[in-house]
């Protein structure tokens, strides 16, 4: 049986290749024209001299007239029998490539428009490759003009042949490759007897068949807040249900700030009409029964399925600014409503849109895709944009407030922050010492504090910690090293290695070492701790007495030592989520102290981290 979903599809395919006489003859296949609109294209036509034009069916304005091309994008619906489906007319000059995305992005499917004589262009690629960057996996590729080629077989299965090496590229699947001659009308609607040779669908067929998507009311809640008013007594949080449903008395999670209230009405006009629920794609206001601060910005949803929290992510983005992006720029973000300043902190990989070849890494051309880190100024709540694309979209703005570029987020391998910013425990009161610090120390003769030292794998941290410890404990320090190895033995027992543990690992290490720098200790820990949030939070738990030493060796030094076998081990798959291999580690960008151990031997850098104590511990 047909799927009756409503489908929303994006035509998208170089500017001369016929997307709009196919959705033109399509219009006029199915019925959907209204009356005399024919008659109107037919005299239009006549009047400037040129045969009957399908476009002229949908180019609106009449700079398009005049230029031959699809300037803004257009929403077409078919009358056809079976499933609702609109059609979403992206253009195709590289100049429109802004609303090409857009238009691409709302839409639940895609079709490729092809011309069968020129076969794929540097504009074919372009728009392919922007379609698995703002979620499409999958394609129906229309090859139009097959009469130019005499409807030939063969020549439709070279091209095809063509095509399966361009998609494969891009990790795309094609549902179906379809032989059309849209201004005759073959293979659009009704089986053309001129492609005997074909078996597969029409074009129509093609999309009819198309899974629907999921769902948006079934998806996870995600309500992007817009604004807050206050009319008369009450304060209404006014935003769009993205995804998911909502009803009176539902408990909400309002995120990045994490506040919770339940939802006491939701606001309608005129009085006494107010529903009692509300479902994806509708604009909304709600009241809250408790007088919680939100803001705009946030996203509410259930407590059952929240956002991740992030304040760094993984983004694959279409870049379309002239000037290159470039590692460390700063840009402004934007997802749903939440806006931000974001740097980027690494370039990953960078693909030419056009011929689908590596580039450097070194900066990110206009019309390139790019694999980025973004950092972000602030905690912001997103979702992985495969699983839920409205919020996992996001643009980015350059200083004028024009789109830059845009992509979709991955949060994966790095830290949910939510184990952060929740603290479950209420109530408390700390208790102070009876014993000051500077008070020990003057008994110890220097001062307390924390030298955290991290680095990869093999860089030399335990090494290093080691020997300074043995140094200063002879010189009479109160010193103590906290290694990551043995506190995963006791108190880190129960964690792996996932990016929320690795956190979690590095944050009860980061308290310990702040309790023994009160003590009076010098606390020497050596933890690789990739995550500069997370060495950040233990410099804010220790304060002052807080020393970052960057153990310095490239990836190839370290793997070369490989003193406890583990870059082989990672190499051959045995162990996941390993930093360096697969997944990252991030370099101080101002440590106290580097030590480069891959450019001097062990005696020379502890030499250093002894001159270096003394000078800023001893009293």
């Amino acid at each position: 049986m047909t799927d009756q979903r409503p489908l929303r599809v994006v035509m998208v395919g170089h500017v001369d290749h016929g997307k709009s006489t196919v959705i033109g003859r399509l219009l006029h296949e199915t019925g959907s024209l209204p009356p005399g609109k024919l008659d109107a294209v037919a005299a239009a036509s006549s009047r400037r001299g040129m045969p009957f034009e399908w476009a002229f069916l949908l180019d609106a304005l009449q700079l398009e007239r005049d230029q031959g091309i699809t300037v803004d994008v257009s929403e077409i619906r078919l009358r056809a029998p079976g499933r609702p489906i609109t059609i979403v007319d992206a253009p195709g000059h590289v100049e429109f490539l802004r609303n090409m995305v857009t238009g691409a992005a709302a839409a639940d499917a895609a079709v490729l428009v092809i011309d069968a004589a020129e076969g794929v262009r540097d504009q074919t690629r372009r728009h392919a490759g922007l379609l698995p960057l703002i979620g499409h996996r999958q394609v129906v590729v229309a090859v139009n003009k097959v009469d130019l080629i005499g409807f030939s077989a063969e020549r439709f299965a070279a091209l095809e042949a063509e095509l399966a090496t361009l998609l494969a590229g891009l990790n795309l699947t094609a549902r179906a490759v379809v032989p059309v001659a849209a201004r005759d009308g073959d293979n659009l609607v009704a089986a053309s007897p001129r492609l005997g040779w074909y078996r597969g669908p029409t074009l129509l067929q093609a999309l009819q068949d198309w899974p629907g998507p999921p769902a948006a009311e079934d998806q996870p809640l995600r309500l992007a807040i817009q604004d807050v008013y206050k009319f008369d007594e009450r304060r209404i949080l006014a935003g769009r249900i993205e995804s998911g449903q909502l009803a009176v008395g539902d408990t909400l999670c309002f995120s990045p700030g994490e506040r919770r209230s339940r939802i006491a009405s939701i606001e309608a006009w005129p009085p006494g009409t107010a529903p009692m629920a509300a479902g994806a794609g509708m604009s909304v206001g709600i009241t809250l029964a408790d007088p919680i601060f939100v803001e705009r910005g946030e996203i509410a949803s259930h407590e059952a399925d929240l956002p991740v929290l992030t304040d760094v992510f993984h983004g694959r983005l279409f870049w379309l600014k002239p000037a290159a992006l470039g590692r460390g720029d700063r840009l402004t973000l934007r997802l749903c409503t939440q806006e931000t300043v974001a740097v980027v902190e690494e370039i990953l990989a960078v693909t030419d849109a056009a011929r689908l070849e590596a580039l450097g890494t070194g900066a990110v051309p206009a019309n390139a895709i790019a694999e980025v880190v973004l950092r972000c100024r602030r905690v912001v709540a997103l979702d992985d944009g495969r699983r839920l694309p409205r919020t996992g979209r996001f643009v980015l703005l350059d200083d004028d407030g024009a789109i830059a570029g845009g992509g979709i987020a991955s949060p994966a391998g790095h830290e949910d922050l939510r184990r952060r910013l929740v603290r479950k425990a209420d109530n408390l009161t700390e208790v102070a010492s009876h014993v000051g610090r500077p008070e020990r120390a003057r008994r110890n003769g220097h001062a307390g504090g924390v030298l955290w030292l991290t680095g990869l794998s093999g860089s030399g941290k335990s090494t290093l910690a080691g020997e300074l410890e043995r140094r200063l404990f002879d010189r009479g320090c109160q010193v103590f090293v906290l290694d990551g190895d043995n506190l995963r033995s006791g108190l880190n027992a129960d964690l792996g290695f996932s990016p929320e543990d690795r956190a979690e690992n590095i944050r009860r290490a980061g308290a310990v070492a702040a309790l023994m720098a009160q003590a009076g200790f010098i606390c020497i820990t050596a933890f690789i701790s990739p995550y500069r949030s997370d060495r950040a939070r233990a410099r804010q738990a220790c304060g002052e007495g807080f020393h970052e030493i960057y153990v310095q060796a490239d990836l190839a030094t370290c793997e070369a030592r490989d003193p406890k076998g583990l870059y082989a081990r990672a190499r051959a798959g045995k162990i996941a989520e390993f930093t360096g291999i697969s997944a990252p580690y991030e370099a101080p960008e101002a440590p106290e102290l580097v030590v480069d151990t891959a450019a001097m031997g062990v005696e020379e850098a502890v030499d250093g981290l002894v001159s270096y104590v003394t000078r800023v511990f001893v009293k």
